[in-house]
């Protein structure tokens, strides 16, 4: 499964940016510009969690951005800007994610606060 996005205005949610998002099973990327051209990969095992962000103006026409934290050193948090299907694709970047992670038999685990529990030796 594929899906291709356009960045969106905020405003009426016309596709007026030179902004493309591909997420597939493997990769999201990011397609920006229209003279100077870059393009930016995630593997899609390294977004460790997604979250879906729709303000006001987004769910007034039909717009989400999704917020992807990724394992990543280029972009740590990744966003999907003012796209439509925005809560289907977090759920694909979930499902995906997860699914990539056990082929690649990979895990992602935090040390958040280990070294309290840690004793000291004399």
């Amino acid at each position: 499964m594929e899906f291709r996005e356009k960045k969106r205005w905020g405003f009426l949610g016309l596709p007026f940016t030179f902004t493309t998002y591909m997420v597939t099973e493997e990769l999201i990327t990011v397609e920006e510009g229209f003279i100077n051209k870059r393009e930016n990969d995630c593997y899609i095992y390294k977004v460790q969690d997604v979250e879906l962000i729709r303000t006001l103006g987004e769910r007034m026409f039909g717009l989400g951005t999704v917020k992807c934290y990724t394992g990543d050193t280029t972009n740590p948090e990744l966003y999907l800007t003012h796209i439509k299907n925005a809560k289907n694709i977090k759920n694909f970047i979930l499902e995906a994610s997860e699914k990539a992670r056990l082929k690649r038999r990979t895990m992602n685990m935090l040390d958040i606060g280990a070294d309290a529990d840690i004793p000291e030796e004399n």
